[in-house]
């Protein structure tokens, strides 16, 4: 698999590349490194999302995990940021989640977090890797009462609705919203929590079959969302991925209102109310051309990171900004969580329309969006690795440079999660950019596909 960990945790085909071994493997380094000598029986959770492998997958790291004398606490189906917020919660030494995010339900993956509720920096990373590849050297191997014990956690659930709902200004009350699961983690949560706060709540997409996850569903796949919030007269609709750690909406004419929108009107809001840090939004490189304007044009300033959430979050806390995410729908509230909550993002962004009693397709006219145009391109893992150095590959990007000029820009880059490249050009001239974007898309396949 190459190096273990990507951007977001360990991540492979199930029972493929990311085996049972492997994750047993995994599971016994992770509580060498996270945990200190005198901790014996550290306590660390673990979640899951609703893909097929995940039970199997539990199994071995719970196994690797009591190997070595870690007390695990299995919280059973729940969202990546509910895992976050419990370790604080529960005072837990660290947490596990399964999870492809996204992904198809073939794919798994494991991410860690901290005793802080943070996933783990590159350092932890990279010691956990160390262990591994070593074949478990200096790994402690207990014996008798001194061997890890597993029990659940019943109240999980309920207690991260509860956080989510405390940190909500206004009720939802007489607001009627389409919710689209993606079949996955928050098939368990997303209901029980805004009928908590108020809303009606119409639901897709939320009976996972350990098969259907992310399956022409979610916010990958917003078509069925946006239809089904035009046809049934809603007044919004949102949707999750597979963990619920992103949400992407549409709005009340059945538009989809993307990760840039949703984070501009967040922002907006809580700049209104002297509540955005330092006037700041933290984005990525793949932000829309449009924000960087938006935030120019209201009193705000913005931040480009490398693409990934936790670069975005990494910038937050060295720089003391409390908002930030990506165009995917990844957005962090810093003030309420420490990783991207979809649920969380949601809620927030539901009590603005409810507080401006404005519409939804109303709040997202504060920003315009520039036309652009993303191609992913399948390539083999070589071929990722070939592409910093491809010559070819590097001078149709230049040459689309100076085709853009000052009115676009072009970005390609491979993606840390999957085997593609990424090719997304952005302008003014929409004819333009989406011949350029073929144009360098045909070259990236002919060289490293």
């Amino acid at each position: 698999m190459g190096r273990l960990f990507g951007t977001d945790g360990v991540r492979g085909i199930a029972n493929k590349e990311l085996t049972c071994e492997l994750a047993l493997q995994i599971g016994r380094a992770a509580a060498t490194v996270l945990t200190d000598a005198e901790n014996r029986h550290p306590r660390i959770l673990i979640g899951k999302d609703t893909r097929i492998s995940s039970d199997m997958l539990e199994a071995a790291i719970t196994a690797g995990l009591c190997s070595v004398g870690a007390d695990v606490v299995q919280l059973g189906v729940i969202p990546t940021p509910a895992v976050a917020f419990l370790v604080g919660k529960y005072e837990a030494d660290a947490g596990v989640m399964l999870t492809a995010s996204h992904n198809p339900c073939q794919f798994n993956g494991i991410k860690i977090f901290s005793g802080d509720g943070y996933k783990l920096p590159d350092e932890l990373e990279d010691k956990i890797e160390t262990i591994v590849l070593s074949g478990g050297k200096g790994v402690p191997v207990p014996v008798g009462g001194n061997i890890g014990t597993v029990t659940a956690e019943p109240d999980a659930v309920e207690d991260y609705i509860n956080h989510i709902a405390e940190t909500v200004l206004d009720s939802l009350d007489g607001l009627h919203i389409g919710i689209d699961c993606a079949n996955g983690a928050a098939s368990r949560t997303a209901e029980k929590l805004f009928t908590k706060l108020g809303a009606e709540c119409h639901m897709i997409s939320d009976q996972p079959n350990g098969v259907n996850v992310n399956d022409r569903c979610g916010s990958t796949h917003m078509e069925s969302l946006m239809a089904f919030v035009r046809e049934a007269g809603l007044d919004a609709g949102v949707a999750f991925d597979g963990d619920a750690d992103r949400c992407l909406a549409v709005d009340d004419k059945g538009k989809l209102v993307d990760g840039d929108f949703v984070m501009a009107i967040c922002a907006a809001d809580m700049k209104s109310r002297g509540v955005l840090a330092k006037d700041t939004t933290v984005g990525t490189i793949m932000t829309n051309m449009g924000f960087s304007r938006f935030c120019e044009d209201n009193g705000m300033h913005f931040e480009a990171t490398k693409v990934g959430d936790r670069y975005v979050l990494e910038k937050m806390q060295q720089e003391g900004y409390n908002f930030g995410g990506e165009q995917s729908g990844h957005v962090i509230f810093l003030d309420y969580a420490t990783t991207g909550d979809g649920e969380l993002t949601a809620a927030q962004l539901l009590a603005i329309m409810k507080r401006r009693q404005a519409k939804l397709s109303s709040l997202a006219t504060l920003m315009t969006r520039y036309p652009q145009v993303l191609i992913n391109v399948e390539v083999e893992p070589d071929g990722k690795k070939r592409f910093a150095t491809d010559e070819k590959v590097a001078a149709a990007v230049e040459k689309a440079r100076k085709q853009l000029g000052s009115d676009g820009r072009i970005i390609v880059r491979p993606s840390g999660t999957e085997p593609l490249l990424r090719v997304m050009v952005e302008g003014l001239d929409k004819k333009l950019i989406h011949t350029v974007a073929e144009s360098v898309a045909a070259v990236v396949k002919e060289q490293l596909a």
